[in-house]
């Protein structure tokens, strides 16, 4: 039987937990995560969508969502300095100082060097490409990227699982997830993928040694 594709999520994977993210830009902005994540649903409700899903499926370029956050800020915190934040470059003070995840980016080199094909199916933005390629480069070159902002489906919309496919040339049965939403494992798991539902490093590569055969990290 043929190796699988093992395909990796960026944030919260082969990133830092998202958390982890939401706490850093307080303490840089004094934003707190509920005012951010507040803001993040009103301005995506009034496009209909999930919360990251304006600039995900770039329905919004980042400086008009920019625009669009720092409205809703102010008007659910009358008063919110919001002098430290830079809204309409986003991305570049998100990422300011992220580094990636040491042990899955290992396993990313580790599973191509033991001829696994790999890829990253992330849920991402136009703009903030350069700084999360920057923060994924330890890993290496992939076989195959595919990204919300481009292809116009993000997880866990099922399209987006047979848009990587076709990508990457594989079948279902052929592709393995590593993801940290329980949600686009189950989605996966439908599209006749599977999936690991990643927790923590440990208990993730020991899930996918499992379900893959890719050797452990020496």
């Amino acid at each position: 039987m043929s190796k699988p594709m093992i395909w990796f999520d960026f944030g919260g994977v082969l990133s830092p937990p998202l958390e982890d993210l939401f706490d850093s830009y307080h303490t840089r902005t004094g934003i707190t995560p509920r005012q951010l994540k507040t803001a993040l649903g009103t301005v995506a409700g009034e496009l209909g969508v999930e919360p990251l899903a304006p600039i995900e499926l770039a329905m919004l370029t980042e400086a008009e969502w920019g625009r669009s956050m720092v409205r809703a800020l102010r008007d659910a915190n009358p008063g919110i300095d919001l002098s430290r934040a830079r809204f309409e470059r986003f991305g570049e003070q998100w990422f300011e100082g992220v580094s990636a995840n040491p042990v899955m980016t290992a396993t990313v080199r580790h599973a191509k060097e033991q001829g696994f094909r790999v890829g990253i199916l992330s849920n991402n933005v136009a703009e903030w490409e350069p700084y999360w390629q920057a923060i994924v480069a330890p890993a290496g070159e992939v076989d195959c990227v595919v990204d919300s902002c481009k292809v116009g489906f993000r997880k866990p919309d099922p399209e987006i699982f047979r848009l990587a496919e076709q990508e990457a040339g594989v079948t279902a049965e052929e592709c393995v997830l590593v993801d940290d939403l329980p949600e686009n494992c189950v989605a996966a798991r439908r599209c006749g993928w599977r999936a690991v539902h990643f927790r923590n490093s440990a208990q993730a590569v020991r899930e996918l040694s499992g379900l893959t055969g890719l050797p452990a990290l020496t």
